[in-house]
C-alpha cells in the first residue's frame, strides 16, 4: 500500500501543523505538553507519509520508541484521527483493494491481515464487500493458469497427474483460496494446459 496517501496526506499533514500552531493562542492551548508531544507527532506523520497507517499499526510503531509516553502516544494518534490522518475505515478499504489487485489475495486472507492490524469485524466485512465471488474466481483462475503454464508435458499416469494438480492446487491454497474453489479452477487449469501440450505435439 505504498500509494494511499500522496498528495492528500501531505495536505492533510500541512493543514494539521496549521491547526497546532493556531492553537498556541487558545486558553485550552498547554505549551509544554505540546513541546512534549512534538517528537511524537513529527515521527507518526513520518510514518503516514510513507503510507496509510490503521490506528493499531501506528501505535504500534509508535511504542517502539522507548521514550515515547504511551499516555501521549494516544494523544497524538486521537489528533490524527479528528484530523482524518488515521482513519480504520478507508485503510480498510484500501488495504483489500490493492493487495487483491495487485498480489491476487483471497478474502480469508485480506480479513486476517485486517484483523492482524486491528481493524474491527464490522469495518472488515464492509471493506471485503468490494471482492465478489465473481471476482475472486477469476483471480484464483489466472493465478492457477500461470502455475499450470509452467508444466512442460502431460503426465503419464495418474500418480503425475496428481502431483501436478497438487503444485497447481498449491498455489491456491497459500492464498487462501477456499478448497472447493481451489481444487475446482486447478483440474480445469490443469486439463486446458494438457491439451495446449497435446495440441502441440499433433
Amino acid at each position: 500500500m505504498e500509494d494511499c496517501n500522496g498528495r492528500d496526506v501531505r495536505e492533510t499533514i500541512e493543514k494539521l501543523a496549521q491547526q497546532i500552531a493556531e492553537a498556541d493562542g487558545s486558553s485550552l492551548y498547554d505549551a509544554g505538553r505540546e513541546e512534549s508531544k512534538a517528537p511524537i507527532r513529527a515521527k507518526a506523520l513520518r510514518l503516514l507519509d510513507q503510507r496509510m497507517r490503521s490506528r493499531k499499526e501506528l501505535v504500534e510503531r509508535l511504542e517502539a520508541v522507548e521514550e515515547f509516553p504511551t499516555s501521549m502516544i494516544e494523544e497524538v494518534v486521537d489528533d490524527l484521527t479528528r484530523s482524518g490522518l488515521v482513519n480504520d475505515e478507508l485503510f480498510a478499504s484500501e488495504w483489500v483493494r490493492q493487495r487483491f489487485a495487485s498480489r491476487g489475495k483471497s478474502k480469508m486472507v485480506l480479513n486476517r491481515e485486517l484483523q492482524e492490524k486491528g481493524i474491527d469485524a464490522s469495518l472488515r466485512a464492509d471493506a471485503l464487500e468490494q471482492i465478489t465471488h465473481n471476482a475472486e474466481e477469476e483471480v484464483a483462475r489466472k493465478l492457477a493458469a500461470k502455475k499450470a503454464a509452467t508444466i512442460k508435458s502431460v503426465a503419464p499416469g495418474f500418480n503425475a497427474k496428481q502431483k501436478d494438480l497438487r503444485k497447481v492446487v498449491g498455489v491456491l491454497a497459500r492464498r487462501g483460496f477456499p478448497s472447493e474453489l481451489s481444487m475446482n479452477i486447478a483440474r480445469e487449469q490443469l486439463e486446458n494446459r494438457y491439451r495446449e501440450l497435446e495440441a502441440d505435439t499433433d
